[in-house]
């Protein structure tokens, strides 16, 4: 259900199509935090109309498809800021990766190695993404109250980040030291 309540919060600062959604918010603005497909987007959409928290109004175009332009309606409101304030669990971590370790003693060192710096490279990739987003700096006094909150997220996004770099760099050291498995069971892990 969280991908509703991004929805409406990305609404309340502006009515949008699901296409602007997608491309202008999904894509570009909070890929780091919440990523989404078309097809959830409009489900998503469809599920809150129906539901009462947003409306779609249809504009007519010339030359070009009608536009469905979605914007929140006040039990909407109400709903996100109910939302926004009540304490949320802990999500579930599902890492593939990190069970893919769990069971990798029957890998070669160069396979686990292998499956580390693909992991690494995919990390610093979103590093790189995370870094060069525009937002002012903590301390910068002129940056306003969303700003500094989405600048917070940001910050956890990195730091999270880091620390994944961090650790998948001491896992290679690691497994690069340890003794090689014996040949029949480097050769069956090589086959996969």
């Amino acid at each position: 259900m969280s991908l509703a309540y991004v929805i409406l919060g990305l609404l309340q600062q502006q009515e949008m199509t699901g296409y602007d959604l997608k491309t202008s918010c999904f894509d570009q603005c909070i890929a780091h935090l919440w990523p989404a497909d078309q097809a959830q987007i409009y489900r998503t959409l469809d599920k809150l109309v129906e539901q009462g928290c947003i409306t779609c109004t249809i504009e007519i175009q010339h030359n070009r498809p009608n536009r469905k332009v979605y914007s929140v309606t006040e039990p909407g409101k109400a709903e996100f800021a109910r939302w926004l304030g009540i304490h949320q669990p802990l999500p579930t971590v599902r890492e593939p990766l990190l069970l893919q370790l769990h069971f990798a003693d029957q890998l070669s060192n160069e396979t686990i190695i292998h499956l580390l710096e693909q992991q690494l490279a995919a990390r610093s990739k979103k590093l790189t993404e995370c870094e060069i987003i525009n937002l002012p700096s903590l301390t910068d006094e002129s940056a306003n109250r969303e700003q500094l909150m989405q600048r917070l997220v940001l910050e956890l996004v990195i730091r999270r980040e880091e620390t994944y770099i961090d650790w998948l760099k001491i896992a290679i050291a690691l497994i690069s030291q340890q003794k090689p498995l014996p040949y029949s069971t480097a050769s069956l892990s090589s086959l996969h």
